[in-house]
């Protein structure tokens, strides 16, 4: 009886290694990974066309969640309404249902915070005018694929639409984005609204007790004063651009399944240069060129909230039917040909802290450590928070301004 006991076990062992390893190592499906590549594409455009609006300053985008906004659109609309929209995310050969089907699997595998332990807490809205009916089965579609729950609501009421978008927005992020808009430009279309809040993790903390006042020169003539976080040194993914005067950081986040890359000039400088060189290919070379270095690490420790109306922008990338009252049809959210889409706002606000996985103390003290580089970040840099699994950008943006008051200037 023992024996065939113990055959069996053997028998099954396999069996129950490889159904773990499957639900360890749990695939994308070939629809979500053509999205996923496709998100870095579409990041660096939306972010260079935001980055030419006149008194732009920070910028955080998450290309993930903006192709969801743009999912939601095919979902709701016909012809070539939806159509556009596979057009914008390269994804002229993925069916209809395989689009809704791969951008829910993509934002939920990145999303997960067990997987990758972090905070991102993710609401997104569909407001329609008073006059709209929304279509039972838009409903349960835009619900199912994308957490996307509707909203009539009076927009020719500017100053109580304003409040109601702007309360929902704080409840969602649990107060993080107390305010993402100011204005509610059209009154007779449909406004997709993303709020959001994203907290990293850091694969290892910065000490908590390094934390000191310092400067940020937003201008060479303007300094703010804010908040310091230090790593001593640490091993790092780094690159010394000598051509370009640029530093590349990478610093993994918990459970190492995404890191955050920081590109930051030498000096203090306006970002267009560096913006100009933005491109896929060169995000690919520049990450393949850096190594693991010995680096001390400063940065802001502050929070950033950023709210961005991404119509224009989205219509630059052609996105133009939708947008436009007499050709949208996105009959498929009421069933009748009534709507079109007059804003997509983009909200989030982001958290940079010490929290992090206890440090490896085990290299101090070697030669690993030796002659470290310095990453002092007081100055207006790029980053972009790209996920190692699905090879997609979580997130990308720039830090001009941070929150703090102006500091005095010295004799």
């Amino acid at each position: 009886m023992w024996l065939t006991f113990l055959v069996s076990l053997a028998l099954l062992a396999p069996a129950i290694s490889a159904a773990t390893a499957t639900t360890a190592d749990k695939v994308l499906s070939n629809h979500a990974t053509i999205l996923a590549d496709n998100s870095a594409n579409l990041a660096i455009s939306l972010y260079q066309n935001v980055a030419k609006e006149k008194g732009a300053e920070n910028i955080l985008i998450s290309p993930v969640v903006v192709a969801s906004s743009l999912g939601l659109v095919a979902l709701g609309g016909k012809g070539s309404t939806a159509s556009q929209v596979k057009t914008i995310l390269n994804a002229a050969k993925v069916q209809d249902e395989q689009l809704h089907s791969g951008l829910a699997e993509l934002l939920t595998e990145v999303s997960d915070p067990k997987e990758r332990n972090v905070t991102w807490k993710i609401s997104n809205r569909l407001y329609g005018p008073s006059s709209v009916t929304f279509a039972e089965d838009f409903v349960k579609s835009s619900k199912k694929h994308y957490k996307c729950d509707h909203s009539k609501i009076n927009f020719r009421d500017k100053k109580s639409a304003i409040n109601s978008i702007n309360k929902w927005a704080a409840k969602s992020t649990d107060g993080k984005l107390p305010e993402v808009t100011k204005d509610v430009e059209n009154t007779d279309g449909a406004m997709i609204i993303n709020a959001m809040f994203f907290k990293p993790h850091w694969d290892e903390q910065f000490h908590p007790t390094m934390v000191d006042n310092r400067g940020f020169l937003v201008s060479r003539s303007y300094t703010v004063a804010l908040q310091m976080m230090h790593r001593t040194v640490g091993l790092f993914d780094f690159y010394d651009d000598t051509t370009n005067k640029l530093y590349l950081l990478s610093l993994p986040l918990a459970h190492k399944k995404s890191t955050v890359v920081f590109i930051m000039p030498y000096h203090m400088e306006p970002l267009d240069r560096l913006e100009k060189m933005l491109s896929k290919k060169q995000l690919d070379t520049w990450m393949g060129k850096m190594k693991q270095t010995a680096v001390a690490v400063s940065l802001p420790k502050v929070s950033m909230e950023v709210s961005h109306n991404l119509q224009k922008h989205l219509q630059d990338l052609g996105l133009t039917e939708a947008v436009d009252k007499s050709k949208a049809d996105l009959s498929n959210v009421s069933g009748k040909k009534d709507l079109y889409l007059s804003g997509v706002l983009h909200a989030a606000a982001l958290e940079w802290d010490t929290h992090g996985n206890e440090i490896d103390t085990s290299i101090f003290g070697t030669e690993k450590l030796k002659t470290p580089k310095l990453f002092y970040a007081d100055h207006p840099f790029v980053f972009f928070i790209k996920d190692k699994k699905t090879n997609s950008l979580l997130f990308i943006g720039r830090m001009v301004r941070p929150k703090g008051e102006k500091m005095r200037d010295e004799l």
